[in-house]
């Protein structure tokens, strides 16, 4: 009860600091596989570079609506929907970085290509359909699906000897994102947003992310040295 009500005194603090957190690491994961890319060129890590610039920009959104959530209504559901769009545009991201191989060309552009264009279409009437409707389930929907699909393929990558280093951290990290947004999911449709629920989320969330930049560091470090 005491840590409940701790949460729930200082909830709007948490919540920036949450924020800041996973848009700071979100943009150092950015800057790291922006290097690496340029170094590669490895079409699949400019995708995965991409998933995080979009996981920045979201968590910066969520940072300005927790700011100015007192200003119109208007205002604040303009930056929830920006929030979402940019969310579930890195899930697509995050996904399309495993399966890039089957669908793209080396001209490809990477944020605005055919295909990716159609994400970016999704994205943003899934972000509209829960803004109407004043709901999450869009959102936490589409991610499941996505981070499920991204497990199981990041799953079968690692079982391969050649890419099994990365592979393995990005298989824990996509089942800790999976985690995350069933939790969302539950907590939502089933806890009634309920505090030490969402503490949960959060932890698991960042795991997620550090997790992530381990790996990021790791890879980078062995291909500095290389080169």
């Amino acid at each position: 009860m005491e840590l409940s009500l701790l949460i729930l005194q200082n909830k709007w603090i948490l919540e920036l600091a949450y924020a800041l957190l996973i848009a700071s690491i979100s943009l150092i994961i950015f800057s790291k596989t922006d290097k690496f890319f340029r170094l590669s060129l490895h079409h699949g890590i400019k995708y995965f570079r991409n998933a995080f610039l979009f996981y920045a920009v979201a968590f910066i959104a969520r940072y300005i609506f927790g700011v100015f959530s007192d200003l119109s209504i208007n205002y604040t559901e303009v930056l929830r929907v920006f929030f979402e769009y940019f969310l579930i545009m890195a899930g697509f991201f995050l996904l399309y970085s495993l399966v890039w191989k089957k669908f793209d060309s080396k001209k490809d552009s990477s944020m605005f290509n055919g295909r990716i264009m159609i994400f970016h279409v999704i994205a943003l009437v899934i972000a509209i359909m829960d803004n109407l409707w004043q709901t999450y389930f869009f959102m936490f929907s589409s991610q499941i699906i996505i981070f499920l699909s991204a497990s199981f393929i990041s799953y079968k990558n690692s079982r391969k000897v050649k890419s099994a280093k990365f592979s393995k951290f990005y298989f824990i990290a996509m089942l800790l994102g999976l985690g995350a947004w069933i939790m969302n999911f539950l907590a939502e449709f089933y806890f009634n947003w309920r505090h030490l629920v969402l503490l949960d989320v959060g932890i698991i969330n960042t795991m997620f992310f550090l997790l992530i930049l381990y790996g990021v560091i790791k890879i980078t470090k062995n291909g500095s040295k290389k080169a």
